[in-house]
C-alpha cells in the first residue's frame, strides 16, 4: 500500500494575497472554488511538484503562519534563489549546516553560503509567505 503525500494545508489570514503570492513564486493555480462566503479553497502546485498546497476560508483551524519547514527540492540553488528574487519574493540567505544530512532549526551550526563541495541536501535557503508560513529550499543537484 502506498501512502503519497499529495497535499498540505496551508494556513492564511487572506486568501487573495495568498494567491497573489503563491502565483508569484510560480505555482500552477489549479482550483479556486467558492461555495459561500464562509468556504473558500484555492488548490496550487509547486512546479515540477507531485505534491499540492490548498489554502482558503473554512478549511483549517491553524493559526495563520504557523506552518514552519516545509521543502522545496531544487537543483541549482543559487539559480533558484535569484529567480524567486527576480518575481519579487525576498529569500533570505544561502546556508549549509555542519551537521550531518539535515539542517538544525537554530543557527549554532549554520554556516553562509552552499555546502562547499556541493553534496546533495547540504544546501538551503529560506522565504516566507506574506502570513509567515515557512518554506524551505533545498538543493539536491542533478
Amino acid at each position: 500500500m502506498e501512502f503519497r503525500l499529495e497535499l498540505v494545508v496551508l494556513p492564511v489570514s487572506d486568501v487573495d494575497r495568498a494567491k497573489a503570492f503563491y502565483q508569484a513564486v510560480g505555482f500552477r493555480l489549479d482550483g479556486d472554488h467558492t461555495s459561500d462566503e464562509s468556504y473558500r479553497v484555492v488548490h496550487m502546485t509547486p512546479p515540477g511538484s507531485p505534491c499540492s498546497i490548498l489554502f482558503g476560508t473554512g478549511v483549517t483551524t491553524a493559526l495563520p503562519g504557523t506552518v514552519r519547514g516545509l521543502h522545496l527540492v531544487v537543483t541549482d540553488i543559487e539559480r533558484a534563489c535569484l529567480q524567486l528574487r527576480e518575481r519579487g519574493v525576498k529569500t533570505g540567505e544561502i546556508f549549509h549546516d555542519t551537521c550531518d544530512m539535515f539542517h538544525r532549526c537554530t543557527d549554532e551550526t549554520r554556516r553562509s553560503g552552499p555546502h562547499p563541495q556541493r553534496l546533495k541536501y547540504r544546501s538551503y535557503a529560506t522565504f516566507n509567505d506574506p502570513d509567515g508560513n515557512e518554506w524551505v529550499l533545498q538543493e539536491v543537484p542533478a
